[in-house]
């Protein structure tokens, strides 16, 4: 039987992407239980293949024993678009399905910069304008002195 695709989701970091992957079903019962692929094989290997512009890029292979897991694919350029796709094969079993490609593009240095200095903007913008509602409320043109009862003029 072959081994289905990985469910990956990829997030992307400062020169790097965060990949998270879950082992695909396995169609083995036991006592009626499905059993994960973990309870089969106990540990098995995944291989991570990296596309950018200049071709594809395979990823020493790695070894898991956990059901979900994620990984982080460093030393990447920043502002670049990458694409991703996982492929799971175990010691008794190399007939495997890779994961659909996914793709993102990393952050760079200029787009955290740039949030910080939004905050920055924002965080004056409201002090600015608080000022000036001070202002205007000490000169009395938001709230009025309360006019005399109509009587008493």
């Amino acid at each position: 039987a072959r081994l289905g695709p990985p469910e990956v989701n990829i997030s992307s970091c400062l020169n790097c992407i965060n990949v998270t992957i879950k082992l695909p079903a396995s169609h083995l019962r036991k006592n009626d239980k499905l059993l994960s692929l973990i309870n089969i094989y106990e540990e098995l290997d995944y291989d991570i293949t990296l596309k950018t512009l200049d071709g594809e890029h395979k990823r020493p292979r790695e070894k898991t024993t956990k059901e979900i897991f994620n990984t982080v694919i460093e030393e990447l350029y920043p502002n670049r678009n990458y694409c991703v796709s996982v492929m799971v094969t175990a010691s008794l079993n190399k007939h495997s399905i890779p994961s659909a490609w996914k793709c993102i593009t990393t952050d760079s240095v200029a787009q955290q910069d740039y949030h910080t200095v939004a905050i920055a903007v924002a965080v004056c913008f409201s002090l600015m304008l608080a000022g000036a509602l001070k202002c205007v409320h000490a000169g009395g043109y938001i709230l009025q002195k309360k006019s005399l009862p109509y009587i008493l003029v």
